[in-house]
């Protein structure tokens, strides 16, 4: 790159002070102006945009921001994106033409915009990009794999509770020959869910996603089922909690309810935050069992905790939600193992010895 090139931080700092106020005009003079310093679109998007949306995610979870104000600063970082990927660079070279992709979101992962920042990297490095966005339906995604006939599917996935889906939507596209580039936080810091689901190939981030792209994916894998990936579902754990869901969040709703009479007094709006909480809980539970990874339930209790903390809701709610989920998980050994150490994580219990583990 020619010309200064002003430090990140005052770029990420007039950024956050646009979006926060709500101003889209004075965020997109922010990033324009630091094409005239130095910067290239890539390094805005990554460097500057990324960090401040990771920014606008830490301070809604530590209730310094509503979800208003999340709401409006992501909108204004969305049309950011696109203000910057079109304005016109006359000394920008023409890439070279490298193929063409799918980017795309798991079915029912609504958090769009780390898959657009991949989009818009893959197309400034010179690849044809389809970006079909948040939500999109396995058998959809296959479908445009037929009509396109794409290199790779990129795979976004933010929510760790939508790995079933992203492991379906990975033996679907590899069923009609298209290799799979998992990406996203709900794949684990070190890629082992994507590993673990039979992805192709797993990135970090955009620049690592089109780094794998450029140095090649292997060709198509032999089709199998979700049992030849993780052998463990044949217990039936994560099938018989998914279909329990509703009766699990019922019962430990009402027996709350039975030994906190405090919260016979509870509002409509307030019991129904509590049941979506459980729903969170049971949700991630399943998750945790078809992964067969305590770490996806205690990782996804930590930042709850926090959560509710930063709102003055004391951690013990959640650790007696906890103990009577467990005595509902009586003929689920693997789960019950997952919630009852989860509650210890929490209270500072010890963890509770597995039956046959040494002492």
């Amino acid at each position: 790159m020619s010309g200064s090139r002003t430090p990140a931080a005052a770029l990420r700092d007039g950024l956050w002070q646009a979006v926060l106020g709500g101003s889209e005009y004075d965020a997109v003079d922010v990033v324009r102006a630091g094409l005239g310093t130095g910067w290239d679109e890539e390094g805005l998007l990554l460097d500057v945009v990324a960090a401040v949306q990771e920014r606008i995610g830490v301070e809604w979870a530590a209730d310094r921001i509503t979800v208003a104000q999340e709401h409006a600063a992501t909108a204004i970082n969305e049309r950011v994106i696109t203000a910057l990927v079109h304005h016109p660079a006359a000394d920008r070279p023409s890439p070279p033409h490298r193929g063409r992709v799918t980017v795309s979101c798991v079915d029912g992962e609504w958090h769009a915009f780390p898959a657009r920042l991949v989009a818009e990297v893959l197309r400034l490095r010179g690849w044809r990009v389809d970006y079909l966005g948040a939500q999109t339906p396995t058998p959809h995604l296959v479908a445009h794999q037929h009509q396109t006939n794409c290199d790779a599917v990129l795979l976004s996935g933010s929510i760790p509770t939508q790995l079933p889906t992203a492991h379906a939507a990975i033996t679907a596209c590899q069923a009609v020959g298209v290799p799979v580039l998992a990406g996203g936080r709900a794949f684990g810091e070190d890629g082992r869910f994507a590993r673990a689901l039979g992805a192709d190939a797993w990135a970090a981030d955009a620049r690592g996603a089109a780094d794998v792209l450029e140095a090649g994916l292997p060709g198509p894998t032999t089709i199998r089922q979700a049992v030849d990936d993780l052998p463990h579902l044949l217990d039936q754990e994560y099938t018989l909690v998914v279909q329990s869901r509703s009766r699990l969040v019922r019962q430990v709703l009402a027996e709350l309810e039975n030994r906190f009479p405090a919260m016979r007094g509870y509002s409509d709006a307030q019991r129904e935050r509590t049941a979506e909480d459980l729903v969170h809980i049971v949700d991630f539970l399943a998750t945790a069992l078809y992964v067969d990874d305590a770490e996806v339930f205690t990782g996804f209790l930590g930042w709850t905790a926090g959560v509710l903390s930063a709102r003055n809701v004391p951690v013990h709610s959640l650790v007696a939600g906890l103990d009577l989920l467990a005595e509902q998980l009586h003929d689920f050994p693997r789960g019950l193992r997952m919630v009852r150490e989860g509650a210890a994580h929490l209270d500072g219990r010890p963890a509770p010895t597995a039956p046959g583990a040494p002492v």
